[in-house]
């Protein structure tokens, strides 16, 4: 907008060079919603063309420069006056001069550092964004164009299961046990519970996947804890030996990849909690963090094998074999 709506102005619009074929993503905003956005990942190069489109052809649009930021940063919602950048990459597009016809300006961040994934909060945000500005002296003209970024991880070497056992002396004894403790977002997690001993009248059982996102350092440390899922195990009261099964698919979830001390602002962890109610509404629980991890698209084949070798562990042979032998035909394949 020019001062007091008199003189020239100009609009600005950027646009990237492969705006037709790069991947967009879903990602939620800070209003809940989702939108989508192109898709970039750690490394990559961002490059595009700046539109600045004069509203008067003919008249002056004088300035003090043109340039182009890519910005990464972070916003603490109960700090807003603040955003700590921690990427800041700046391009000049012209000195100091003036514009009477629309011009386009190339530009390109070569092999830019994106070292965190994009991330939408409850009480924080991290965002990837170009911003276009013409330098004026009483105000400057931007756009700014927001990217989504994903971070990939490989396949954890260590993946032990989850062992462990819950009780209330002579009442309750059961042990459960999960196949895993890191998880990629689309996996399953595949698991049993055993009742060992059973004196008290469970009605209900459970497993909750708890989102706990935690912002600030030292006293004024915030958590704010989120149940994305709720998976009933069980409707009724077990036996002494019975033995469930689990089987909870995380791909139909609203999960991000864990975070740990992201740049020393916050952090986002990942928890099972498994919650059994008796007949008085009594609750007993026990909670697990799991590893949440983003898979690339391109995965190797012997994932697949290994799959087949953690659900023979936890569903009985015959199905196991089956599938040890799709696994065994896809690496020959």
């Amino acid at each position: 907008m020019s001062f007091f709506s008199f003189g020239q102005s100009a609009e600005i619009d950027v646009v990237l060079n492969d705006a037709e074929t790069r991947k967009k993503a879903e990602h939620k905003t800070e209003d809940g919603k989702k939108d989508k956005y192109f898709l970039f990942y750690d490394g990559e190069t961002v490059s595009g063309k700046v539109n600045v489109t004069v509203k008067n052809p003919g008249k002056r649009l004088e300035h003090q420069g043109i340039k182009i930021e890519f910005v990464g940063q972070i916003e603490l919602y109960y700090d807003r006056g603040n955003h700590h950048e921690f990427v800041s990459l700046v391009k000049d597009l012209a000195r100091p001069g003036e514009m009477t016809q629309s011009q386009t300006f190339d530009f390109e961040f070569t092999h830019v550092e994106k070292p965190y994934e994009s991330y939408t909060g409850q009480n924080v945000k991290l965002r990837y964004f170009l911003r276009a500005t013409v330098i004026r002296r009483l105000n400057d003209i931007s756009k700014e164009m927001d990217i989504v970024v994903h971070t990939l991880s490989t396949y954890p070497e260590l993946n032990s299961s989850i062992k462990m056992e819950v009780g209330i002396e002579d009442c309750l004894h059961i042990e459960f046990e999960y196949n895993k403790s890191k998880y990629h977002l689309k996996d399953v997690i595949v698991g049993k519970i055993y009742f060992l001993l059973v004196r008290i009248k469970i009605k209900h059982m459970e497993i909750d996947i708890i989102k706990r996102e935690t912002t600030g350092t030292g006293p004024s440390v915030y958590h704010e804890n989120d149940t994305i899922a709720k998976y009933e195990i069980m409707d009724g009261a077990p036996v002494r030996g019975e033995s469930i099964p689990i089987r909870l698919f995380l791909a139909g979830y609203d999960l991000t990849p864990t975070m740990r001390d992201i740049n020393k602002k916050f952090s986002v962890r990942y928890y099972l909690n498994l919650v059994l109610i008796d007949e008085e509404e009594r609750r007993y629980f026990k909670q697990q963090e799991i590893t949440l991890w983003r898979k690339g698209d391109v995965v190797r084949k012997s994932m697949s094998h290994q799959a087949a070798i953690a659900s023979q562990r936890f569903e009985g042979s015959a199905a196991s074999e089956s599938a040890l032998e799709q696994a065994a035909k896809e690496e020959s394949g």
